[in-house]
């Protein structure tokens, strides 16, 4: 989806003339912004087009980051997932449980003293974002139906 097509279909669910106003900004401005660029249509280039080219730009994660964070929310990358091999899905495995380990051990070891400093904070949390990258990683693989050995092997112990 194009980000002038994302933001027609969130001015369906929202004023146009209240996100006007909040961002100081003219209605036509606003409409303008649910166009096609003025490169190939009418429309001007939108606030998310911006962020687009900034991250490209910059190649930093942390404006990701940032947004994600003021939505309430955390940005964890898609896997690059190429003709995987279907055997890793069982070392993903005990990675997963591996990186939650480690996540327990990072807790445990912080809250020993019955205190989280701010330091000890930014380490789960990275050990957290990690877990969820592994895991994600996990996910996706299966969902490319990544798993062909081991359904050979489990067809190999019923017969």
């Amino acid at each position: 989806m194009q980000s002038h097509e994302l933001l027609r279909e969130v001015l369906k669910s929202s004023s146009a003339k209240q996100v006007a106003a909040d961002l100081g900004l003219s209605l036509s401005m606003i409409y303008k912004w649910a166009e096609p660029d003025e490169g190939t249509g009418s429309g001007a280039t939108n606030p998310l087009d911006r962020i687009e080219l900034l991250l490209k730009s910059t190649n930093d994660q942390r404006l990701v980051h940032w947004i994600c964070d003021r939505a309430g929310g955390f940005f964890i990358r898609n896997p690059k997932i190429s003709n995987a091999r279907p055997d890793y899905l069982i070392p993903a495995t005990n990675e997963i449980v591996q990186e939650f380990a480690d996540l327990l051990a990072v807790i445990a070891t912080a809250a020993a003293d019955s205190h989280i400093s701010t330091t000890e904070s930014k380490h789960i949390r990275a050990r957290w974002e990690e877990l969820k990258s592994v895991t994600e990683t996990f996910v996706a693989c299966c969902e490319h139906g990544n798993f062909s050995r081991i359904t050979e092997a489990a067809a190999q112990v019923t017969t």
